[in-house]
């Protein structure tokens, strides 16, 4: 392998801007911050909303009366 081409790897700690957690991982940047993370993204926290949008097919036969 040739000398001094692979970039410098740090063991960081990553921090959540909406929750404030943190968890430490190897990367090669020196500071991560996320927007998101697992522990306060809805699907992951179970808090997910599932919004009931009628589609054409559902308006057309409600509109007409098809069942």
């Amino acid at each position: 392998m040739k000398k001094d081409i692979h970039p410098q790897v740090y063991e960081v700690e990553v921090t959540c801007i909406s929750c404030g957690s943190k968890f430490k991982t190897h990367s090669t940047r020196k500071d991560i911050k996320v927007d998101t993370c697992a522990n306060c993204h809805p699907f992951y926290t179970g808090k997910q909303r599932f919004v009931a949008a009628d589609g054409r097919v559902d308006r057309f036969n409600k509109k007409y009366g098809i069942k």
